[in-house]
């Protein structure tokens, strides 16, 4: 098939691209580089079978696909509140417009909504019928109530286009290509533990999230894409996770010896999140494989790699080479 994905460059998108390309599928990756880097799908450059087009889907475009997952959209808080307009416009008028493509060319549609829908959920753990307790002037509504509002035009160009569409919900997901910058705790942990700094913990560390590794994300959302139901689909790990917990993980496997900084929670910070995850066990036969431990381990070597390759003066000579730990 000819499969577009918006995002592409990204953090899950070009793992998606890893997996569609390896199934002989033509793709083309689109990408406005706010957040995405060329380096994830530079080994597909000169392939037949990929192209890459450099675009802001803010701005409507015109192509023949088959299939399109719609990724595109900065995840973590430091990206989208960088510049919220811009983060809400990306979620609107982005999703209207792959969706308009979608129905010119009847094209399958599969949107990468988020488990920031349910907001600081009253309910534990998250079903897909839970509405959500989302704060629609919040630091965070325009990712949030963005991707609302995304789900909302999907559906109803679905029920009024006739448009094929399939919603996930993604919850917390980490693995190798994470920014380095990204802001989101995986990333923030391991990244100062390589430096030797202290780790972060906002309020004292009992808040809790769900890490789901990307490739096991990646089977989801094709599972989604290719099978049945339109959805919603939650996607995630439901092995829940204290912050605190996950920070003495990478404590362990980095340096053990490293401290940990307590400072105040952020506004509008979820305090519980994890996913009930039986629509994708039943409708997709999926659920996670990898534990953390492992997919722990695999992250931390591909940071270590792109942080020593990028600024070796940056790093400690205690973390050349992986702890006992993690290996």
């Amino acid at each position: 098939m000819r499969i577009l994905v918006t995002g592409g460059a990204g953090f899950i998108g070009s793992h998606l691209i890893d997996r569609l390309m390896h199934q002989g599928h033509d793709v083309i990756c689109l990408d406005n580089f706010y957040t995405g880097h060329k380096r994830n799908i530079l080994k597909w450059m000169d392939h037949p079978y990929f192209e890459l087009i450099r675009h802001d889907i803010t701005e409507p475009i015109r192509l023949e696909v088959d299939q399109i997952y719609h990724l595109a959209c900065p995840a973590s808080p430091v990206h989208y509140q960088y510049n919220p307009v811009k983060t809400i416009k990306t979620n609107v008028m982005g999703t209207l417009n792959m969706l308009g493509l979608a129905k010119r060319v009847k094209a399958r549609f599969l949107l990468a909504s988020t488990s920031e829908v349910y907001g600081d959920p009253e309910i534990h753990p998250q079903t897909e019928e839970y509405r959500g307790n989302v704060n629609p002037i919040g630091i965070r509504s325009c990712y949030d109530e963005g991707k609302r509002v995304a789900e909302t035009l999907a559906f109803d160009y679905h029920r009024q286009n006739d448009v094929e569409i399939r919603v996930a919900r993604i919850f917390n997901t980490y693995g190798p290509r994470m920014l380095e910058n990204d802001g989101r705790v995986v990333s923030n942990f391991v990244v100062q533990a390589l430096r030797g700094q202290p780790l972060t913990v906002y309020g004292e560390g009992a808040q809790t999230r769900s890490f789901c590794f990307v490739s096991d994300l990646v089977d989801g959302l094709m599972r989604l894409m290719n099978g049945d139901h339109i959805g919603p689909v939650n996607l995630g790990n439901p092995d829940e996770y204290t912050i605190l917990q996950l920070a003495k993980a990478v404590q362990d496997m980095v340096n053990p010896e490293l401290a940990i900084d307590f400072k105040p929670l952020p506004q509008d910070d979820p305090r519980r999140r994890k996913p009930d995850i039986t629509r994708a066990q039943t409708w997709l036969s999926w659920q996670p494989t990898v534990p953390l431990q492992e997919g722990l381990r695999l992250t931390i070597e591909d940071f270590r790699a792109r942080m020593l390759e990028a600024d070796p003066e940056d790093l400690p000579q205690s973390v050349y080479q992986p702890s006992a730990a993690s290996t």
